[in-house]
Order: structure tokens, then C-alpha cells, then sequence
């Protein structure tokens, strides 16, 4: 673990520093806000047994620069179980936000504003993963320039256009790019409904709306995505997934789920079906949860069933 210390090293001293310099330049009330959280979770999969991991691990940093201007950074602390198998840190956010009454820009590395459940951060979900209709097809995170609304306070235009390269990329091998675009409206506070669409230019459009409704005890979400291929006829990729929570107890929420997703124009064997049942316990408020969870899930047409159990441990800052 020895490259994972130094750069949790090097990230803790580059935080320090400019929060240093920042205090030196700044008024006292200007000041950096750090935030995160850590997953630790244990899992056991039929055929596979029990596995523990950290499955996440993230700081975040951001603050003030002058009246209507602000800045985000932050990173994942990954083990070696991910991407190249090396320990290391990803960056996930860094950007400069410009806000003004109701119009804001802002430009960097950033989520794009495709589906409620992927601009939802992880430690704020229902269920320990997102969907994988949402996991497939929302565009994640890139480079790139946004612009917000909001208009009367009950509805939010985002629009952005991106290199269309994904995390960390910071070139354009293509030379075309992703423009995304979404609209929520709320009629009332509790009540959200979503549409969203996202270009990638030359290659494939990918589409969908949503509707969420948030009450102090019962919570309904429902999300439909779908993407058509410029180069593929037939079927376009498409799924769904519907959740409905309740909190029986104020410490004690209840959740279930079902998702579909399917690619039948590539392959019939790609269908994904399954079905989550949860239990998230707050034991200390929403900065420690923890989440018990099941899922069934069914690969390919016909398809085979296999179980998972969870496990998941949270604490945020």
C-alpha cells in the first residue's frame, strides 16, 4: 500500500496549503469546507462466497473565491482491486462555479446532468448501487462547460456540452463532442419530474424522464433510459426501474426495487433483470447508515437467477 499512503499524503498536504494561503487571503468567513464519506462492505455471492472491501472512499473540497464565485475538488481513494489493480486516487470533481440570482456556469470536470439517480450522490441513494440501466447509459462524468436556471423556483434547465470522452480524459480523439441536456419541474416541493437527453454527436442519442416523489415517510422514484445507435437499426437500448421506500421508524427505512434493462438489438442474452429488498438503519442521524440488503438478479433470455446478500457500512462528513 505503499503508493496509496503517499498520495492520501499528498492530497491531505495540497488541501493544507490551500487552505492556508486561502486563510491568509481571504476573510475569516471565506473559508475551505472539507466533506466525504467512506463505504466499507462485505458481501456474500452465490458461487463466490464472502468478499469485504472499501467500495468507496472519497474527500472533497471546496469553497469561495469572491461573491459569486466557487470551486469543488475531489478525489477517491481506490485499493488495488480497482482499474489497473494498483492502489491510487481518481478525481472525480474539479471545477469553478460561477452563481448569480438564478443563472450559473460552471467549467471543469464535473457530473452531467443525465438522470436523477446518477447526479444523487452514492451516499445519499436508497440502495447501496445504481441501477444498471443507469450505470449503462447515463453519460457519468467529463470535461466540460454547463450553464443552470431556475426558473420561478420550480423548474431547472441544465444544459452542457462536453469532449464526450469521460473521466479524466482530457483530450478529444474524435473530435466531436456530447452536448447534454435536462429539465426538472417541480409542481409542488414533493414532487419532481425529470427529462433528460444527451447527443453524442456522429454516434448515438440517449434519452429518458423520471418522476420522483419525496414525502417525510414514503419515497417514490421511477426512471425510464434508452439510447439509439446512429449505425444500429432496430430495438434501442432501453430500461427502467421503479423504487418505493418508507420509513417505518424515524431511524429505520424499508426499501424495494425492481430494474429491467436490455440491449435486444446487440444481443438477447444482455436482458438484466432484478429485484432489491433493504433496510437502511440511521444511527446517528445521516452521518453513519447502514445498509442490509438483498438482490435477485437474472441474466440473458432465458435467463440464470443468482443471489446476493449486503452488507454496507457508511460514514459521512
Amino acid at each position: 500500500m505503499p503508493s496509496l499512503v503517499r498520495a492520501c499524503a499528498f492530497v491531505c498536504a495540497a488541501v493544507f496549503a490551500v487552505h492556508t494561503a486561502h486563510a491568509q487571503s481571504a476573510p475569516p468567513a471565506a473559508g475551505v469546507k472539507l466533506s466525504g464519506y467512506i463505504q466499507a462492505r462485505m458481501v456474500y455471492q452465490d458461487e463466490v462466497g464472502v468478499t469485504t472491501s472499501i467500495n468507496r472512499a472519497r474527500l472533497s473540497a471546496g469553497g469561495p473565491i469572491a461573491s459569486d464565485f466557487t470551486w469543488r475538488i475531489q478525489g477517491e481513494f481506490r485499493t488495488g482491486n480497482v482499474g489497473t489493480g494498483k492502489a491510487s486516487v481518481s478525481l472525480q470533481d474539479a471545477f469553478i462555479r460561477w452563481q448569480h440570482h438564478d443563472l450559473g456556469v460552471q467549467a471543469g470536470q464535473f457530473k452531467t446532468p443525465f438522470t436523477r439517480e446518477f447526479v444523487t450522490s452514492l451516499a445519499d441513494l436508497e440502495t447501496a448501487d445504481r441501477s444498471t440501466v443507469v450505470d449503462s447509459l447515463a453519460p457519468k462524468r467529463d470535461l466540460g462547460l454547463m450553464g443552470e436556471y431556475v426558473f420561478f423556483k420550480a423548474a431547472t434547465l441544465s444544459a452542457g456540452v462536453f469532449n464526450g470522452e469521460g473521466q479524466n480524459v482530457t483530450g478529444n480523439t474524435d473530435s466531436t463532442v456530447l452536448g447534454v441536456t435536462r429539465l426538472v419541474v417541480r409542481p409542488i416541493p414533493v414532487i419532481a419530474l425529470g427529462v433528460n437527453v444527451a447527443r453524442y454527436f456522429g454516434d448515438s442519442t440517449r434519452y429518458g424522464f423520471d418522476a420522483n416523489y419525496e414525502g417525510p415517510v414514503v419515497t417514490l422514484r421511477g426512471e425510464y433510459l434508452a439510447q439509439s445507435r446512429d449505425s444500429l437499426g432496430g430495438e434501442d437500448d432501453h430500461g427502467w426501474f421503479a423504487l418505493g421506500a418508507v420509513k417505518v421508524v424515524p431511524v429505520v427505512q424499508l426499501v424495494g426495487k425492481y430494474e429491467d434493462f436490455s440491449k435486444d438489438a446487440i444481443d438477447l442474452q444482455r436482458r438484466n433483470k432484478a429485484w432489491t429488498a433493504a433496510a437502511n438503519l440511521f444511527l446517528h442521524g445521516t452521518a453513519v447508515k447502514l445498509t442490509l440488503e438483498y438482490v435477485s438478479r437474472e441474466i440473458g433470455d432465458p435467463g440464470t437467477r443468482k443471489g446476493l446478500g449486503l452488507a454496507q457500512l457508511q460514514a459521512r462528513f
